[in-house]
């Protein structure tokens, strides 16, 4: 696993994706949905849902009911699913290129996460593996109208770090994120290739 380089970028503030980008997490949340489901008689498999990483859990849920033709109470499923999660955030790691970055350039510069999470998991998420303090500016899906790829996250995490958006850049690994990044006028930095991810 390399480094990711930003050379070549003139920026004054970053802005990290958290699940995938900072954690390394789409096992967990796979686990927590797949057993969610199960519970109700349903069947969410790996191949699918990696097809998806990245998706907020409401536009997941959307997706699924659409592609199986399956009917679920997306609310239960949801509180279901945040439990098991937060049983299993032992099991998360930092994904280390990025996490490096985020400690390289705290206290330099303006550092914000903005994620299509729920703040309590991405909070979570963030304190296990020893980043949150690292992040004065964290802008979840329960902030904005519209989540990714809608430009709203970016646009409102460059706000509050009183920095424009074009002067951002921002490290993600989806492409509703990087879709996001484009439109909110940022710098996007696809991460997956420096992770050895083609998705």
């Amino acid at each position: 696993m390399s480094d990711i380089d930003l050379a070549g970028h003139d920026f004054d503030a970053v802005i990290f994706d958290c699940d995938g980008t900072l954690a390394d997490t789409a096992p967990v949340h796979y686990r927590a949905f797949q057993t969610a489901f199960a519970a109700h008689g349903l069947d969410m498999k790996r191949a699918w849902y990696d097809q998806r990483v990245g998706l907020s859990r409401h536009l997941l849920f959307e997706a699924f009911a659409r592609e199986t033709g399956a009917t679920f109470d997306a609310k239960a499923i949801s509180a279901e699913s945040e439990e098991v999660y937060a049983a299993h955030l032992g099991d998360i790691r930092p994904i280390k290129p990025v996490a490096a970055i985020a400690r390289r350039l705290h206290g330099k510069m303006p550092l914000a996460v903005a994620s299509a999470g729920q703040r309590r998991i991405v909070e979570a998420t963030l304190q296990t593996i020893g980043l949150r303090d690292l992040f004065p500016v964290i802008v979840t899906v329960e902030d904005v109208a519209h989540g990714k790829p809608a430009p709203d996250l970016f646009l409102l995490g460059a706000e509050k770090l009183g920095v424009a958006p074009e002067r951002c850049l921002v490290l993600e690994d989806s492409d509703e994120g990087l879709e996001a990044a484009h439109r909110a006028g940022a710098q996007p930095i696809d991460v997956r290739p420096t992770l050895g991810r083609t998705q």
